[in-house]
């Protein structure tokens, strides 16, 4: 009696086995929904406590494996600053003062007086050109005024003390202030005779050869000051609002090795219809004459600017699947190790590889810079400390 009922009891529990133990396909073929989330709630206890020694085993290995290999990465630590922004636009070099200079009088060109690379003030002759004799007429006009001027002294001398008649007074003031206007045309005459400078500059170019024949509209010299040099720029209408006299730019020349810094002197009023752009004008220093008209500049205009921002390195910025950025940054648990925490972040502008934070990240956060791209969330690194850590 007592072996039937043991072989009972074991055959019950074969059979009560053989049912727990019912594979997830078997479950599924039963379609009893009632079994299947038994066994769907089965699995997820399993799941949750496997997951948990899992853990717990994890953190023994980490605490005794002396010889486990972390990833290295390097930290920076994030400090507010501030943020600036620029718009890049092509320029042109220019100058107000660059000019041809040009006879205004025909004749024989008697005299140069310079070279190209002279260095020259303003009203320094630069040329002269024979007069063909005006000089000779002007000294006997000036004789002939200074006969007029005589007479009509005299005659408002002896008018005023009623003596002689009113036309003879009369005759010799018209007969005096016409000579006197003969002499100062033909001294303009004269004066365009000479060639000078109506700027400080550089002769750059001589266009004309002592004793050649010239005549107005004809080139002689380029003249340029170097000085007074600016960059004219187009730039688009969207940034109306920003661009303003006074705005901070950088401005780098073709051909020379170097940035310089300055504002902007003038902004147009008018919209161009044709390219929608507004013109801008910067004034730079030109004091070692490198700087040369009509070369090519690249503007960087400051459009925007944040005070206190945090900055971090573009590079640090990782998407996730719903397309939000984000970073890691370190908790440490040691001098050498922590743990990486993923921080959904918002952007705002980029500029030189920099990127500002809007939104996620708070300065004395440590930002973890290189080798967080192949991160998960609380996986332990390792780091090693830098002075600026």
């Amino acid at each position: 009696m007592k072996k039937i009922i043991l072989f009972s009891i074991l055959t019950l529990l074969v059979i009560s086995c053989e049912k727990k133990e019912q594979s997830v396909e078997n479950v599924i073929e039963s379609n009893d929904l009632q079994e299947i989330r038994a066994k769907k709630a089965e699995l997820s206890s399993q799941q949750s406590e496997l997951a948990s020694k899992i853990n717990k085993l994890d953190e023994a290995i980490r605490r005794l494996d002396k010889s486990r290999q972390l990833p290295l990465v390097t930290l920076d630590t994030l400090h507010s600053q501030t943020f600036r922004h620029y718009a890049e636009v092509q320029g042109d070099v220019a100058t107000d003062e660059n000019i041809i200079i040009h006879p205004e009088f025909s004749g024989i060109l008697s005299q140069v007086n310079v070279d190209e690379g002279d260095q020259v003030k303003k009203g320094e002759v630069l040329a002269r050109i024979d007069d063909g004799g005006l000089s000779s007429q002007l000294a006997q006009l000036e004789a002939q005024a200074s006969l007029a001027k005589t007479t009509y002294e005299r005659q408002k001398r002896l008018w005023e003390q009623n003596i002689g008649s009113e036309i003879q007074y009369l005759e010799a003031k018209t007969n005096y202030e016409s000579v006197q206007n003969s002499v100062n045309q033909l001294k303009s005459q004269l004066a365009k005779t000479v060639v000078r400078a109506p700027f400080s500059g550089i002769i750059d170019q001589v266009f004309a050869e002592e004793g050649e024949v010239v005549s107005p509209g004809q080139q002689l010299f380029r003249l340029i000051n170097l000085n007074d040099m600016y960059v004219t720029a187009n730039v688009p209408e969207n940034y109306l609002s920003r661009i303003k006299k006074g705005t901070e730019v950088k401005v780098n020349i073709s051909g020379l090795d170097k940035e310089i810094e300055g504002k902007v002197t003038q902004v147009g009023n008018n919209i161009n219809p044709n390219n929608r752009t507004f013109e801008v004008k910067i004034s730079i220093p030109n004091t070692n004459g490198m700087i040369k008209p009509n070369q090519i500049a690249t503007i960087k205009l400051n459009d925007y600017t944040a005070e206190n921002a945090v900055v971090v390195p573009e590079s640090t910025i990782q998407k996730n699947a719903l397309g939000e950025s984000l970073v890691y940054v370190l908790n440490a648990t040691s001098d050498s190790t922590g743990t990486a925490k993923k921080t959904i972040v918002q952007t705002g502008y980029v500029y030189n590889d920099s990127i500002e934070i809007t939104k996620g990240l708070e300065k004395n956060q440590i930002l973890i810079v290189e080798g967080a791209r192949n991160l998960r969330e609380s996986q332990e690194v390792k780091f090693r400390k830098t002075e600026n850590e």
